[in-house]
């Protein structure tokens, strides 16, 4: 057992959180009982989420995506309202992690993605100091576009939309997960062959087209799924304590 704020404390400094400008509170955005012996992680703090992890036990959860974002309404009515009634009548916390745990080098959702999908990482990219959240590097084997694309699936369980950028071969790629796909201008200007991402506009279909770099939209969700878990096994490891991931299923 821990205490919370020993657990937000330690993990608001292992992210490093106050490195970012970001959309929304990065650390404690909901406060529940002082002490936590199980913790439960996933994507989004979405209603379906809270019921099952509640029901399962939970004494603080652990997401990516929690609440409290920039421009949004803050009124406390409908679907917020009932989310937060649900966290404080169970007296359970919510921990949210947004881009600090998209970019640790070790448990973040990039480097976690990097080794899921096997790419040997070379050096991270962004639109510039303190935004190099996306990464890059190689195969060890190189692949058509189609082997690819089977790779993504067959390791990601979803198959990815592809914009084609030619016939080469993949051998260098860069990726980013989530609502990324804006970084592809980086990622041509890397000269990879190909970028990953979760998400597509429609823009970028020209953009992989016109500059000749293959883009793989492989879904927000899928690519979003194992630096929470990471993060929150490290946790249950140093401080004793109990960790499960629950997924619940989102097909964007």
């Amino acid at each position: 057992m821990v205490l919370l704020q020993e657990l937000v404390s330690y993990t608001n400094g292992f992210l490093d959180i106050q490195r970012y400008r970001d959309y929304c509170p990065n650390g404690l955005q909901v406060q529940g009982k002082n002490e936590v012996q199980t913790i439960i992680s996933g994507v989004t703090a979405s209603q379906a989420f809270l019921d099952a992890a509640i029901t399962a036990g939970a004494d603080a959860l652990l997401v990516h995506h929690g609440y409290f974002w920039s421009g949004e309404d803050p009124c406390i009515t409908g679907m917020k309202r009932q989310r937060l009634r649900r966290l404080l009548e169970a007296d359970v916390s919510l921990l949210a992690y947004h881009l600090p745990l998209d970019a640790h080098s070790d448990y973040g959702n990039n480097a976690q993605l990097g080794k899921i999908l096997q790419f040997a990482v070379a050096g991270s990219f962004g639109r510039g100091p303190g935004d190099e959240v996306g990464l890059h590097g190689f195969l060890s084997n190189p692949m058509s576009p189609g082997a690819f694309a089977e790779h993504l699936k067959t390791r990601l369980g979803r198959a990815p939309m592809h914009i084609s950028g030619g016939a080469n071969e993949i051998r260098n790629v860069a990726w980013c997960t989530g609502a990324a796909q804006s970084y592809i201008d980086q990622a041509v200007r890397l000269g990879v062959d190909a970028f990953v991402s979760g998400e597509i506009s429609e823009q970028t279909v020209h953009i992989a087209r016109e500059s000749g770099i293959h883009y793989f939209a492989a879904g927000h969700h899928a690519t979003e799924r194992y630096g929470v878990q990471a993060l929150g096994q490290h946790l249950a490891e140093r401080f004793g304590i109990e960790h499960r991931y629950i997924d619940i299923d989102n097909p964007v």
